[in-house]
């Protein structure tokens, strides 16, 4: 795996304003109509993603590369947080920096996310899919299935768990729905899970500028350690956005129509990617991305392809959300009998950028397993044959069949 951060020449700065492509076609930003309250339950989103990205960066090696989807992570999340009751619903929506928004107003909000991320840009293919993969002969709630359908357009099938084909079945369905991107997201299936909730999300993108392929030639790049490492530099000469600061210089790359972009943030020399990772707040991140101004750029930076996975067990319980790992968890939205906890949340992403734009991909699957003092959740509904024996002797004294409890 090649292990590179982003690097950027920025040189001319000049304001200038433009609002069509090179084919002379008007780009506008369309605009995504969300639910009520939406603005502030994205802002909350955003919020979580900063700090669990500020979390997981303090526990990997400087010159690994790091990816995640905070879209994937809360979207799965939330899927489950409908299900969570009582202290264990308080610490989740904590932890993923819900506001003082109802159950419904948030589910709402998120629906309007999806329905507006995946339609707004004709020129840009994002694709979110959920889905409810469960033991077969455990019980689920009726309205835990219904809201996650409706709100989060969830796929919601029963599977013998005891299987081994179980765990391809939902493996192939995250490779389909991110274009083969994200492979094996689930090693194998414990005896105790009972369910997987899973967000998958596919992006591409092309440039609104593409780069030139016959400008890019392999140059020096930075290590994190001081070490030099020739890699493929692309290049470009264009108008962009550009804002800087006494901490780092950033370009913004549209695809599309622009509702999307690349942002990219380089360190200003001696300073390094955990000073700016530091300081990541919502407040910093609207002050920063409002300060853009359309400038002339001659911009170097790398091609780049990497996966990265992670398990977020640790992170999330040291975000508040420890009770929903525990045997002390209320997962009764799930299950009325309860005997629930999260057992993982696992987390895979893939991102390439060239020329041409940009591809990436991430899933997160939730495990729900049973607590360790409820074996198996077993509903007698069905008929059945009984028995009345003597354990010392083995003496079988009564057999029978019930057929119908109440003949």
């Amino acid at each position: 795996m090649i292990k590179y951060y982003l690097f950027i020449i920025p040189i001319i700065v000049v304001s200038c304003s433009k609002t069509e492509d090179k084919s002379g076609q008007d780009l506008k930003i369309a605009p995504i109509e969300l639910a009520t309250g939406g603005d502030n339950i994205v802002s909350s989103t955003n919020k979580f993603g900063f700090d669990l990205f500020q979390k997981i960066i303090t526990i990997e090696p400087s010159n690994k590369n790091v990816f995640i989807s905070p879209t994937s992570i809360s979207l799965a999340l939330a899927m489950t947080w409908n299900g969570a009751r009582n202290t264990t619903a308080d610490s989740m929506a904590q932890s993923l920096r819900f506001s003082d928004a109802t159950n419904n107003e948030i589910n709402a909000v998120f629906k309007s996310l999806i329905d507006g991320l995946t339609t707004v840009d004709e020129k840009v293919l994002l694709k979110i899919a959920n889905s409810i993969w469960y033991r077969q002969g455990f019980t689920v709630e009726q309205d835990f299935i219904t809201v996650n359908q409706n709100y989060y357009y969830s796929e919601v099938q029963s599977l013998d768990f005891n299987n081994p084909s179980s765990k391809n079945i939902i493996n192939s369905w995250v490779e389909d729905k991110t274009n083969g991107k994200i492979t094996n997201l689930i090693a194998e299936i414990n005896p105790q899970d009972v369910m997987y909730l899973i967000n998958a999300i596919y992006f591409k993108g092309i440039w609104q500028i593409k780069f030139d392929k016959t400008k890019t030639s392999d140059a020096p790049f930075y290590l994190s350690d001081g070490s030099l490492k020739n890699v493929p530099m692309m290049n470009i000469e264009d108008t962009i956005n550009y804002y800087s600061n006494d901490l780092f210089r950033s370009v913004e790359l549209d695809y599309g129509r622009g509702n999307y972009s690349m942002v990219i943030l380089l360190p200003n020399t001696g300073k390094s990617t955990n000073d700016i990772i530091n300081v990541l707040t919502t407040e910093n991140w609207k002050e920063w991305t409002n300060g853009f101004l359309k400038t002339d750029i001659a911009l170097t930076m790398p091609r780049f392809k990497f996966d990265y996975e992670i398990t977020l067990n640790d992170i999330l319980t040291g975000m508040g959300m420890g009770i929903a790992f525990s045997d002390n968890a209320d997962f009764t939205g799930i299950n009325r009998f309860g005997g629930l906890q999260i057992s993982s949340v696992k987390h895979k992403a893939f991102v390439e950028v060239n020329e041409e734009g940009t591809e990436a991909a991430a899933a997160t699957v939730v495990g729900i397993e049973l607590t360790s003092f409820l074996g198996i959740n077993l509903c007698i509904n069905r008929p059945f044959i009984f028995a009345i024996r003597e354990k010392y002797t083995g003496t079988v004294v009564f057999l029978g069949r019930v057929s119908d409890p109440v003949d």
